[in-house]
């Protein structure tokens, strides 16, 4: 049991994380630590957390367990504050959608003490953002993702599963290279062109006669475009390299479409179509978790 969690960053997941940890009484309490004192006033009100961080160093102090929910941009600055006031007990975890930069943060900020940071990735983002967006059974049935270091302890790395499995997430283990351009591929690009479409369209001349018949297509397809700027700002410019390389890849298909619908090809066209239905089908039923 974790007699006190610190959660940095109490939104959809932070809060989602305490909120069901509290449930299957893994934590004796919670403080919350953040930018906005109004969110954190709501994570109180709905029994996310127990208590108000007045600032990092003196939250900490008697904590077991601090989970990193903020935007991975702001991880070098949380890792140099973190290294001079953690406990050397206590584990330091993190929830960032990029995994090499913020490993790189933490070898920087933390130093010596870069063992006592096992980091992750659960995945079960949404749109929303803020702590009146956390729920219970966020991470039920949802891949958590862990991509820990040699530097671990197995009794660390055992925490921390443990914990994740009591929100009933399904823990694997990955590398943190393997992460960054597997998710770059089937998160970071779609919120790329989900902002990239709903900016277009925006910038029409007559965008209002669009959204105006706009329907199902354009609101299922741009659903993340409604996701928080700042951290995907942040999750973008960490995740360059990989990024850069599903845009070029992606660049060449559009392309490539292109061709077919210039030249009328109907026959190709409808076989990219059916290829790609076929795929989306597969994944809907489960045929790539094997």
């Amino acid at each position: 049991m974790i007699k006190h969690l610190v959660v940095v960053g109490v939104g959809l997941i932070g809060g989602s994380f305490a909120l069901d940890l509290k449930r299957q009484g893994q934590v004796a309490r919670v403080t919350g630590i953040g930018r906005s004192r109004a969110n954190l006033e709501t994570a109180l009100e709905r029994g996310i957390i127990d208590t108000i961080g007045d600032d990092l160093a003196s939250a900490v102090a008697s904590a077991d367990l601090v989970m990193l929910a903020a935007p991975v941009g702001a991880m070098p600055a949380l890792f140099a504050e973190l290294a001079a006031v953690l406990p050397p007990d206590c584990i330091v975890t993190d929830a960032g959608s990029t995994k090499l930069d913020v490993i790189a943060a933490a070898r920087a900020g933390l130093g010596a003490r870069i063992g006592q940071f096992v980091p992750g990735h659960p995945i079960a983002g949404a749109e929303t953002n803020g702590s009146a967006a956390a729920r219970l059974g966020l991470y039920a049935d949802k891949p958590y993702i862990l991509t820990p270091l040699p530097e671990n302890t197995p009794a660390d790395m055992a925490i921390v599963e443990s914990l994740w499995r009591g929100c009933g997430a399904d823990v694997v283990r990955m590398d943190a290279a393997l992460h960054d351009r597997v998710f770059a591929a089937v998160s970071h690009l779609p919120h790329l062109l989900a902002f990239a479409l709903m900016d277009e369209l925006a910038s029409r001349p007559q965008a209002e006669l669009y959204f105006r018949y706009a329907g199902a297509g354009l609101r299922d397809g741009t659903r993340i475009a409604g996701s928080h700027p700042e951290m995907w700002r942040d999750i973008t410019l960490a995740n360059r390299d990989a990024l850069l390389e599903e845009l070029d890849a992606l660049t060449e298909k559009l392309k490539s479409m292109r061709a077919l619908v210039a030249a009328k090809d109907g026959a190709a066209l409808e076989q990219v179509f059916s290829r790609a239905r076929q795929a989306r089908n597969n994944w809907l039923q489960g045929k790539y978790n094997d």
